[in-house]
């Protein structure tokens, strides 16, 4: 499944350029083009980020985040053609993640959603909860879902799997996972890590549809979101 994201702007022309740029980056977009009708969308959907402006008809941005703020941790990055510090810190303060003043380069922008999200991902409220898209692994609860159903792994895939979300984002090699995983005096076949990677990928990436876990060729493995 797709990361999804919400802009909610007025301005028709930049709403619309928002929809097709991130779309074509492979995201899944739905757009709002007031501040109610946002916030209903915000609430009531399932968006992995949103993209909201400062100044929208019917609540403005500011109200929209922090009623959003009251129900869900979404991202949040907010636009504005203002470019004054105190609607900077009211964004902030009222729980944005991030803040780009208009006219804004589209590059920027979709650098900063990549950091949003690999941010989001990496973990969830507490140190030991880790979130990838819809891949939830709880350490507290030794328990694996997606999209909200359970996958049940043995011990060892549950360690392979809880490390290579911990470091999502960054390459392992073979080694470091034996290492952590196996502990560095396993004696085994060294290409156990290749065994397992492959036993995750059956309960979860084929399963599901969906690619988190990429071979980096001569290196080792990296785990990324890259949901389809």
């Amino acid at each position: 499944m797709k990361t999804r994201i919400l802009v909610i702007e007025d301005e028709v022309k930049i709403a619309r350029f928002l929809e097709l740029e991130l779309t074509y980056e492979g995201y899944a977009v739905e757009v709002a083009h007031d501040g109610r009708s946002g916030y209903e969308k915000a609430v009531s959907g399932n968006a992995d980020l949103i993209i909201l402006d400062l100044m929208l008809p019917g609540l403005s941005g500011i109200e929209v985040c922090r009623r959003v703020r009251r129900e869900s941790d979404v991202p949040i990055i907010m636009l504005t053609a203002k470019d004054d510090v105190p609607d900077k810190v009211m964004g902030l303060d009222s729980g944005a993640d991030d803040y780009m003043t208009k006219p804004f380069a589209i590059e920027e922008l979709l650098a900063r959603v990549r950091v949003v999200l690999k941010r989001k991902g990496k973990k969830a409220e507490n140190g030991n909860t880790f979130q990838s898209g819809q891949l939830i692994l709880s350490k507290d609860e030794h328990r694996v879902t997606y999209d909200g159903k359970e996958i049940s792994l043995s011990k060892k895939e549950f360690e392979l799997l809880s490390y290579l979300m911990e470091n999502q984002g960054i390459v392992l090699s073979r080694e470091k996972l034996l290492d952590h995983v196996w502990g560095f005096d396993y004696f085994g076949d060294t290409n156990v890590t290749d065994v397992y990677i492959k036993y995750l990928r059956n309960k979860i990436d084929q399963k599901y549809g969906v690619q988190f876990i990429h071979t980096i060729r001569g290196v080792g493995y990296l785990f990324k979101q890259n949901e389809e």
